[in-house]
């Protein structure tokens, strides 16, 4: 079975881009819900971010996710000490998924999957790009996230011109109806390229 990885910044459109790829019958696994699931359920990995980031960062069981956010997206080491922490758990939990599906290929789903060299695992790489723009009114529109907030996890990304000569598949994801095109277009290859 053929490991795609799907990938694009904050606002990209990827999720709404793998859904559709889950509805044609494509197993998916979204990497990024799995490592906020892990960072609430997974004991050693609670202890390990109180342990380095301090007890505060959790009421009970619960991740105070802006504390955190405040923490890590300002500092590229603390950054990279969560996903130290956080990425060996979300490998295995995506091992486990792997073995349990069937089909010519599934899809790994992961926002930093090209910056963290995740990609090195992939058979193919599909990434989906918008404009700067376009990314920041997606997301300021969802809610929840300051522009400021935005604009430091966009700084925590490669730009779409780092990632497009390493994905095998671009999608600009500005025009739905071109997006599902592109969509379809792809799964045919990858469906038939066994």
């Amino acid at each position: 079975m053929k490991i795609v990885g799907l990938t694009g910044g904050i606002g990209s459109g990827k999720t709404s881009v793998l859904n559709e790829f889950a509805s044609l019958g494509v197993p998916c696994y979204q990497a990024d819900e799995t490592a906020k699931k892990l960072m609430h359920e997974d004991q050693n990995i609670i202890e390990a971010i109180k342990a380095n980031f301090g007890e505060e960062i959790y009421s009970g069981s619960q991740l105070d996710k802006k504390k955190l956010a405040a923490i890590v997206f300002d500092n590229k080491k603390n950054l990279a000490q969560l996903n130290a922490i956080v990425h060996p758990a979300v490998a295995d939990d995506f091992e486990r998924f792997k073995m349990q599906q069937k089909g010519s290929y599934l899809i790994k789903e992961a926002a930093i999957l090209l910056e963290t060299e995740s990609s090195k695992n992939c058979d193919f790489v599909i990434l989906v790009t918008a404009p700067k723009s376009v990314r920041l009114d997606r997301v300021l529109k969802r809610g929840g996230i300051s522009e400021k907030d935005i604009l430091n996890r966009m700084q925590n990304q490669w730009d779409d011109a780092q990632k497009i000569p390493l994905a095998d598949y671009v999608i600009e994801n500005i025009d739905w109806d071109n997006t599902l095109k592109s969509i379809k277009e792809i799964h045919h290859h990858l469906s038939s390229n066994n």
